[in-house]
């Protein structure tokens, strides 16, 4: 069965809005998450200026009490005494300096549309409306875009350049290439052939001898992520594991994107205590994220690695799709040191801990900031500063002030943590200006 919304969807989808019903409501009637319903309507519904009857689109402030008439003077083309009032044109709030735009709260919060308003014979305000066929066209068109030219950028194309390249000069196949790097390519190995074949890699198909000497062959389909790891840890063998094993404290581990193509943060979050790290990566793949627990491993040790990350629940992504690097170590006789589950599909709120402490960190740095020119201590010094911050839910005490009577100082500072006094707790950006 298709995951899109079809035309008879969007159909029902907009009859349950003019009937006032729930995005829950809605989902049910659908076969729909109440999320996707929410997605569908603001993603495609459009701003739309009507008045009322006898009345133009008017979404001045002062529209009602406004005496003022013919401003726009000769061009005016209503007549009378109240016809030549402002205040019912829809052409005189571009020319009125007393001009003031009213916009309906109904836009900010569910439904987000005014299909299902009662008051929209009596409203000139712009209107927000879904209409199922212009959705319905706009979701075609997306899907095709998504579908032509290739899904990456210039600096994912710059790494892969430099992986690939060099070792394809040396006479490896990209078959050996894929095989010894796929953690860091992040890519199937029919999107190299691609990318070489488009001329989009320093290297070339002459450059590789199979290539111009036999015709191409139909292969498997292959995917990116091999979907075999979320075998044995969904969120219902989670919740399974967590029942036979009630004192067990979990983390939540997520990815938080700077710009496109640039370095990453992987973050790790306490549940327990509200404490998170974040590890700079210079790229968002499986391997840098294997690197991360490594790291971890050697600098905490095995007894202090297993005590602080004994359950790890993390999203679908495709940088967590090697739990087993992350659940062991890199030697192929290391003993397990913790264990992996992944949330459904769609569902972000099975890890909401970490998707609200999200929110501190854009307060420093905001959604689009390039974390290039960042280092790790950067980093920390945003970390320390988040985890000094008092919470009420830890009975106003700080996330670092529990998790140092939980694991003790010497942990958190062996993680770059340290505290900040309260008088000094930066949460905006101009905490990293240089």
């Amino acid at each position: 069965m298709s995951s899109f919304l079809t035309y008879e969807d969007r159909l029902t989808i907009a009859a349950g809005l003019k009937e006032g019903k729930s995005f829950k409501a809605i989902g049910d009637d659908v076969g729909k998450d109440r999320t996707t319903i929410a997605k569908e309507v603001k993603k495609y519904s459009a701003d739309k200026k009507s008045g009322k009857p006898g009345y133009s689109f008017n979404d001045c402030l002062y529209r009602k009490t406004c005496k003022v008439k013919r401003i726009c003077k000769d061009s005016c083309t209503r007549s009378g005494t109240y016809g030549a009032k402002c205040s019912v044109c829809g052409k005189c709030i571009s020319l009125c300096p007393n001009y003031r735009q009213e916009i309906c709260q109904i836009k900010t919060k569910p439904p987000y549309v005014c299909n299902g308003c009662q008051d929209l014979d009596k409203c000139t305000l712009l209107k927000r409306w879904y209409d199922p066929g212009d959705a319905q066209l706009l979701a075609e068109k997306n899907i095709s875009e998504s579908r032509s030219g290739i899904l990456t950028n210039e600096k994912d194309l710059r790494r892969l350049n430099e992986i690939i390249s060099p070792l394809i000069r040396k006479g490896q196949s990209v078959h050996q290439i894929y095989l010894n790097h796929v953690d860091e390519l992040m890519c199937c190995e029919k999107t190299i052939y691609n990318y070489i074949d488009g001329s989009l890699l320093d290297v070339r198909n002459i450059d590789l001898p199979r290539k111009v000497r036999y015709r191409a062959r139909s292969r498997e389909k292959v995917f990116k992520v091999d979907r075999g790891c979320r075998i044995g840890r969904t969120y219902t063998d989670y919740q399974k594991f967590m029942s036979k094993e009630p004192g067990t404290q979990h983390v939540e581990m997520d990815s938080v994107i700077g710009s496109v193509g640039g370095k990453v943060l992987l973050t790790i979050h306490f549940v327990s205590c509200s404490f998170m790290i974040a590890l700079l990566r210079d790229a968002n793949t499986s391997r840098s994220v294997i690197d991360c627990f490594d790291d971890l491993y050697q600098l905490l040790g095995r007894e202090d690695f297993k005590k602080l990350f004994p359950v790890i629940l993390t999203d679908n992504g495709s940088e967590f799709s090697n739990p087993k690097g992350i659940e062991f170590g890199p030697e192929q006789n290391d003993a397990r040191r913790t264990w992996i589950f992944y949330c459904d599909a769609g569902k972000p709120y099975q890890k909401g801990a970490i998707e609200v402490n999200h929110e501190l960190i854009r307060r420093v740095l905001p959604k689009g900031t390039s974390f290039d020119s960042f280092t790790q201590q950067d980093i920390n010094l945003v970390m320390s500063h988040i985890n000094s911050y008092k919470r009420k839910k830890l009975n106003d005490h700080s996330p670092y002030e529990t998790f140092s009577f939980l694991y003790g100082e010497g942990l958190a500072e062996k993680l770059g943590i340290v505290p900040v006094a309260a008088g000094n707790i930066v949460l905006k950006p101009r905490l990293l200006k240089k």
